[in-house]
């Protein structure tokens, strides 16, 4: 039977090297198409893996097969928790130098003829081919005709299937196998084009950085609500310290800050920064590489943190200071460049103030 073990979570590793603005910006000047038929094949196993966190929207569970002896199994999507005993679909990404040819399926559907007559799973509702260089026509035309398929396959079991099965078995086509092989519905097979990989591959928020092209067009910053949420707690809190620093006076809570108007309007702006840097952390999901709006925090703070750390009159004082200083930080290298603005440096000072990474009030001023 097919171990849990040999099915791993999907986890897409990203590009090794330092992305750049660059990157996002241009890519490299070639088709998409083209590019995916040059991968390497660490670029083509890395290219499945990001496509493979897009079929997660559909599917309860994506695995990949990891275990020795891929039975027939590389892209295993459940449409249950409970895996095998629901429909499931599979994708074989094949990366070839040329186009599937009907050698080229013949022993991967032998597999899966193989493996589901020895209840090692259970036979799937789809079953895809995905290759870097696409399905050949003479395989293609195969795939759109179920009868004339599994003739082919039939035909081509003695030197094709029988030996490349698996080395651990001669895997002849009689008896009880051939009862199975007759009675499997060659329907569920089918193929999936380069485009279409591309296509899904575009949603995650590994493309920009593999295939450049830019990013999307960021959506409009929301206003804050008028009551601040739980997870602006600290920042505020820090805010208020700053505020009643300046007058000389404390404040406990936003009622005393209503007698200051114009320290009303700066806390307006300053929420109003804070959630312009929110909704760039929220776009940086679905458009960048995980970590990236991270990288982007940590320049940021290392481009204010001095001046956040020197002398200032008063806790208002330091962060009015910060914030200028923010202002200033370019971020040239963060994919996110083009589309990071003044008040999303700004905010994401609030968000550091918010972890505490930043603090308004010192006791040595």
């Amino acid at each position: 039977m097919v171990e849990s073990a040999d099915l791993k979570e999907v986890n897409p590793k990203g590009i090794v090297h330092v992305a750049s603005v660059d990157h996002v910006q241009a890519g490299l000047p070639i088709p998409k198409v083209s590019r995916v038929q040059v991968f390497s094949p660490d670029d083509w196993e890395e290219f499945v893996e990001e496509w493979t966190s897009s079929l997660k929207a559909n599917y309860a569970m994506v695995r990949r097969f990891a275990g020795a002896g891929d039975m027939g199994i590389d892209v295993a999507c459940f449409t249950s928790n409970e895996g095998f005993s629901k429909p499931w679909d599979n994708y074989q990404c094949k990366r070839y130098d040329h186009p599937l040819r009907p050698a080229d399926i013949h022993v991967e559907i032998g597999k899966i003829v193989y493996y589901t007559w020895l209840k090692e799973y259970t036979v799937p509702r789809k079953y895809y081919f995905a290759a870097s260089r696409d399905v050949g026509t003479t395989a293609a035309k195969l795939l759109l005709d179920p009868v004339k398929l599994k003739a082919s396959v039939r035909q081509a079991w003695e030197k094709q299937c029988r030996y490349a099965i698996t080395s651990k078995a001669d895997v002849a086509l009689e008896g009880g196998l051939l009862s199975h092989f007759e009675a499997f519905d060659f329907e569920v097979f089918g193929s999936t084009s380069v485009l279409e990989m591309i296509a899904r591959h575009e949603t995650t928020s590994h493309h920009v950085i593999r295939f450049g092209g830019g990013l999307p067009l960021r959506p409009a910053v929301a206003a804050p609500p008028d009551e601040p949420s739980l997870h602006e707690s600290r920042y505020i809190r820090q805010l208020l310290d700053a505020y009643g620093n300046h007058l000389a006076a404390p404040l406990s809570d936003l009622a005393a800050l209503g007698a200051h108007a114009s320290l009303q309007r700066d806390f307006v702006r300053q929420r109003e920064r804070f959630y312009s840097a929110e909704a760039l952390r929220n776009f940086s999901r679905d458009t960048v590489p995980e970590g990236t709006f991270d990288a982007l925090q940590e320049e940021i703070f290392q481009g204010v943190v001095d001046v956040s750390e020197a002398s200032h009159a008063t806790g208002l004082d330091r962060m009015r200071a910060t914030i200028a200083q923010a202002a200033q930080v370019s971020s040239t290298s963060n994919p996110l460049a083009p589309t990071t603005r003044v008040q999303d440096r700004q905010g994401i000072c609030h968000q550091l103030a918010n972890d505490d990474r930043l603090t308004w009030m010192r006791s040595n001023g």
